[in-house]
């Protein structure tokens, strides 16, 4: 063979390769997290409702968000271990690339609402930008992560006309039960 048609062929495997990795489905979705991180969002929701001010508030949800992202993260690397999928494969990283852009998103509206002390619109925020984050990722992923995201978008989007104490229970169903659920579907469709 010689040199040039070689390296012709080299190139379009790359390409080749390139193109399976973009079209692969990102599942090394941490399902048994996804129920603890259900949990944690309830028993949140539940002390949040306790709360007697607002920053009270703000800071059960943020002690449960510092419990859940590390569940999950974990839960997401020791799947991702077990079934011999690459975190920094392009498919991978689009998914969380994908997913950590709203979720930055959040976080400085977090702040900026904070600041500004209204904590009311926190639970529209943190929803419709979670819906977000799964319906973008969810592109790299299965069909089941962009329609959950959708969910979490309309508990967004009725949070957004709601008094915090309403917001605080639509964050119980999205966090909650919605992810608790979600958890399960995951383990028993894509294992655990």
């Amino acid at each position: 063979m010689t040199d040039s048609l070689q390296a012709r062929a080299e190139q379009h495997l790359q390409l080749i390769r390139a193109a399976m990795e973009r079209a692969a489905t990102f599942t090394a979705l941490p399902g048994w997290g996804g129920v603890i991180m259900g949990v944690v969002g309830l028993l949140g929701a539940l002390a949040a409702a306790r709360a007697t001010d607002p920053r009270q508030w703000v800071l059960v949800w943020f002690l449960a968000a510092g419990v859940a992202v590390p569940v999950g993260a974990l839960t997401m690397w020791r799947k991702a271990s077990r079934a011999g999928v690459d975190l920094y494969s392009g498919t991978a990283r689009m998914f969380i690339g994908c997913l950590a852009t709203p979720i930055a998103a959040g976080a400085i509206l977090t702040v900026a609402l904070i600041e500004r002390q209204a904590y009311a619109a926190l639970p529209a925020a943190w929803l419709t930008l979670y819906g977000t984050a799964a319906v973008v990722g969810g592109v790299f992923s299965v069909r089941l992560v962009p329609i959950i995201g959708m969910a979490f978008m309309v508990l967004g989007g009725l949070a957004a006309f709601a008094p915090l104490a309403v917001g605080n229970v639509l964050l119980g169903a999205g966090f909650g039960l919605l992810q608790g659920v979600v958890g399960l579907v995951i383990v028993r469709r894509f294992g655990g």
